[in-house]
């Protein structure tokens, strides 16, 4: 704590026992003993009692981003969630017009195999149908990116 060496040391001690005087002098030292022990054991619990609550901050902050990366993780399994249901009601109304269409079919001799490939075609359509669609959409954000934003004082043409 303090940085003291041994003449300093001497100095006080020749000074106090001037001051004091020899009989006083153990009392004293006694009481400074004491006082010092008391010093350095609030000292600790004040360094000690710092340090528990820099450490549960930390944790607090630790706790608070966890729970953000658990909610960010719940909206994305939700998301997941909605686009597999999604799916799977697109995937049953094709199963279910296939069906129709073959019960439909004027032959009425439909085999399984013609039901597969009818299925795979509509399938086939549809995924194409959807990148054309995510295709344009993308085109007309780039060209949107690309025109500059006009000047308020230009004139308009």
């Amino acid at each position: 704590m303090f940085d003291i060496g041994f003449w300093e040391i001497l100095v006080i001690l020749v000074v106090a026992l001037l001051v004091v005087g020899p009989d006083r002098l153990p009392s004293l030292a006694r009481e400074v003993g004491l006082w010092v022990r008391k010093i350095r054991g609030f000292v600790t619990n004040v360094r000690s009692d710092i340090e528990q609550e820099f450490q549960a901050d930390e944790l607090r902050k630790m706790l608070d981003d966890q729970h953000k990366e658990i909610s960010q993780l719940k909206d994305m399994m939700r998301e997941t969630e909605d686009d597999l249901r999604s799916e799977v009601e697109e995937t049953s109304y094709l199963v279910k017009s296939i069906e129709k269409d073959m019960k439909e079919d004027e032959s009425g001799a439909a085999t399984e195999g013609d039901f597969a490939e009818q299925a795979t075609r509509l399938v086939k359509q549809r995924a194409s149908a959807k990148v054309e669609t995510d295709d344009s959409e993308a085109d007309t954000q780039s060209v949107a990116q690309q025109t500059p934003p006009k000047d308020r004082d230009e004139p308009k043409t």
